[in-house]
């Protein structure tokens, strides 16, 4: 497995050994070993899994109190998937790391505790995985807007699918002026 490290601190893009002929493929998607070399220590708690259409875009999102680190991959489709740095005391604040994520390169994404996260689809329809470090709770989400022009993410897609919650997100400015 090979570990890319990135301009935010923490954040990593995984690129998995896959083992693959005329049948198809094998690739280990979690061995707590391996993982715990690469830096991702922190105990997984709860799987997750999301389809969506193309051109959806679901986030900016984070939990305010109890943080989650997620582990990300696609396993159908394509997505671009991001991070972003929301703690006004780093000197990486306001900066973001995307990457694309999809069925073929087989990449994972290690967003750690305390970024917003967020995808946009790509294909026809995106199978989304990710294991997270803590449980969810709706009453501690939080969000940042997907077009901030102070972040200026360049989504591959202009008028996305959002949902009510996501297209009221604030700014990283109004974020951090609360």
């Amino acid at each position: 497995m090979k570990v890319i490290e990135t301009v935010l601190p923490g954040v990593l893009i995984i690129e998995p050994k896959v083992f693959g002929d005329s049948r198809g493929f094998f690739v280990e998607t979690f061995q707590v070993e391996r993982y715990r070399d690469a830096g991702i220590t922190l105990p997984f708690v709860q799987d997750n899994h999301s389809r969506s259409a193309k051109g959806v875009l679901r986030g900016l999102h984070f939990q305010r109190t109890r943080p989650q680190g997620k582990l990300v991959r696609v396993s159908r489709g394509s997505v671009y998937d991001v991070a972003v740095d929301i703690n006004p005391d780093s000197p990486t604040c306001g900066q973001y790391v995307g990457v694309e994520l999809n069925d073929e390169n087989q990449k994972q994404f290690w967003v750690p505790p305390g970024y917003a996260h967020g995808f946009c689809v790509l294909s026809d329809i995106a199978d989304f995985q990710y294991k997270c470090t803590d449980f969810y709770f709706p009453e501690d989400e939080g969000g940042l807007l997907w077009n901030d022009p102070d972040v200026a993410i360049p989504w591959a897609i202009d008028n996305p699918q959002l949902s009510e919650k996501d297209k009221c997100n604030p700014t990283l400015k109004e974020l951090l002026s609360k």
